[in-house]
């Protein structure tokens, strides 16, 4: 009987040995990849960062075509948050010393995930609409970014917001299509939009060049 107890402690203590060995194990392993995704990481963040900012530097020159201007970082106006929705950052374009418009980067959730740049001069009219980033569905949701997809209109999703009022704000089947099959990603896309051209809008107002009211 004591020998059947003693069998029972010894297998007890090497049952309990076995699962810290195995949690050490796991530690180390999971110190190492950590490591590992941080060294990655180290390397491509700032390519990634410099690849952003190219998209931001191409895209503003796409929203003010107009010679001579200077696109500065907005420093002194920190945007509002809404829910799951942040504005990154601000952009101002500038002829001299006279604020002429500006450009919003805006990420949230859309079906997945995504990130916008939208331009609007000072009286609210849209220059343009583009996508940093966009994580959705293939087929359904990325068709917000495929300028091959074209809406009954006859322009592409991003393509129909130029030239409207952000000021009136944008809603689904009002003043602008979603796309069919994937109206979660098109109603996402303008709340984006509508928060990024609200805090440029409220900007441009503190600055006293809020245009067109």
């Amino acid at each position: 009987m004591a020998q059947t107890s003693a069998k029972s402690n010894k297998s007890q203590k090497e049952n309990a040995w076995s699962m810290i060995r195995l949690g050490l194990v796991l530690a180390v392993y999971a110190v190492v990849c950590c490591s590992i995704l941080a060294l990655v990481n180290n390397f491509t963040a700032p390519k990634i960062a410099e690849n952003q900012a190219k998209k931001v530097s191409a895209a503003m020159q796409q929203f003010f075509p107009q010679e001579g201007l200077v696109f500065e970082t907005v420093n002194d106006f920190s945007p509002s948050v809404v829910g799951a929705i942040t504005v990154d950052k601000m952009y101002v374009a500038k002829n001299g010393s006279e604020i002429i418009g500006g450009a919003a980067q805006v990420t949230g959730p859309t079906y997945d995930q995504g990130t916008i740049l939208v331009g609007i001069k000072t009286d609210g009219t849209v220059t343009g609409l583009q996508f940093l980033k966009l994580t959705d569905s293939p087929g359904f949701g990325l068709k917000a970014n495929d300028s091959t997809f074209k809406m009954p209109n006859g322009q592409t999703f991003y393509g129909q917001f130029e030239g409207k009022n952000a000021k009136e704000g944008f809603t689904a089947g009002q003043n602008f299509d979603a796309i069919s099959g994937a109206t979660i990603t098109s109603v996402a896309v303008s709340s984006l939009i509508n928060e990024g051209t609200k805090n440029l809008l409220t900007y441009f107002s503190q600055k006293g060049v809020n245009h067109g009211e």
